[in-house]
């Protein structure tokens, strides 16, 4: 598949660093642009997730379990974020919450829930969307200690909240998205992608046929055991599972930009974990949503009160949501979207 993969989509360049080919910059195009773009990237930075995250994967948040008081917090912790930062939700002005009924999560959580949605508005195609996802939630308090979360997924939620800065900066420089960007925090995702499930099923703020890809982070904090010498990496599935032009674009953008060891190591169809189904990207990919799911894979502190703010790789992070948000980027602001195969 790979092999076709490169015959078939050497498609309209994606050149982060050449005047001639890039599409992100036909309103600017020489390599003015590109350095512009690599500015708000820089936006995204180690001491600004982390100090982030120290905050969000406390013990104050208690774990933020789906319906619980911890999570009551993440959300407004989330919502002070975009409202601090002037990006506005798209629901109603200062409203953020898609409001999920308890019953809608089958017994699972004891009441109701709420995702966080914000965005940036598009100069010239602003009703097709990019929506970038991270879910909120953890699992809470087990056996009387709190399990922090700060990987799973308080590295996406954070890296997700730095992202939108860095798309805010580009808007405030006169550089503005052709696309919109959505920014959504979903929640219940530990008890089965519930939050993510509600958006695309029941209540798309955005039509669903008008979302041309998501790319959804969830712990890309870490390091784990296949990568202890070569930690350069980052984890993708599902790029080439529904469109071979998005895998070209995201393989494309990241050798022009931060150069990342993309590891598809659990991108097969026979993946005895079957990671593809198991996080938020997949309610959106089940409605032929072309979709990247971003994952450092799994390690010793996964779901356990070990999993700590103090062992993220803040670095790492850095890169990699740097990687992200240069991919959004892209979609966002190419000519034409993503061809559905």
């Amino acid at each position: 598949m790979k092999k076709l993969l490169i015959i078939l989509v050497i498609v309209s360049s994606i050149c982060f660093g050449c005047k001639k080919t890039s599409n992100i910059s036909e309103s600017e195009s020489d390599d003015s642009l590109s350095s512009r773009v690599s500015q708000y990237a820089n936006t995204i930075t180690a001491k600004e997730l982390k100090e982030m995250l120290f905050t969000y994967a406390s013990d104050e948040f208690q774990g933020r379990k789906t319906g619980e008081p911890g999570q009551k917090k993440a959300v407004s912790f989330i919502k002070e974020h975009y409202v601090t930062n002037h990006i506005p939700s798209p629901i109603t002005e200062n409203d953020y919450f898609q409001e999920i009924p308890v019953s809608y999560f089958e017994g699972k959580a004891d009441s109701d829930s709420e995702n966080v949605i914000a965005y940036i508005k598009g100069s010239e195609k602003p009703e097709e969307v990019v929506i970038i996802t991270a879910h909120l939630d953890h699992i809470g308090i087990k056996d009387g200690e709190i399990n922090n979360g700060a990987d799973d997924d308080g590295s996406g939620t954070v890296a997700l909240m730095e992202i939108a800065e860095a798309f805010k900066a580009a808007k405030e420089a006169g550089h503005v998205s052709k696309r919109s960007i959505v920014f959504l925090h979903v929640t219940g995702e530990e008890l089965g992608l519930f939050g993510s499930r509600y958006y695309a099923d029941e209540d798309p703020i955005f039509p669903l046929e008008n979302t041309i890809a998501n790319l959804n982070i969830d712990m890309i904090g870490r390091v784990d055991k296949r990568h202890e010498n070569k930690p350069n990496y980052l984890y993708l599935i599902g790029s080439d599972w529904l469109s071979l032009e998005l895998h070209q674009l995201s393989e494309t953008v990241n050798d022009s930009t931060v150069k990342l060891d993309l590891d598809y190591f659990y991108n097969g169809e026979r993946d005895p974990n079957m990671f593809y189904y198991r996080s938020d990207h997949y309610n959106f990919a089940k409605h032929d949503i072309p979709s990247i799911f971003y994952f450092n894979g799994l390690h010793d502190d996964y779901h356990k009160p070990t999993d700590t703010p103090e062992k993220i790789n803040y670095s790492f992070l850095e890169t990699r949501a740097k990687l992200i948000f240069y991919t959004a980027w892209e979609l966002a602001n190419r000519k034409n979207r993503v061809q559905l195969d």
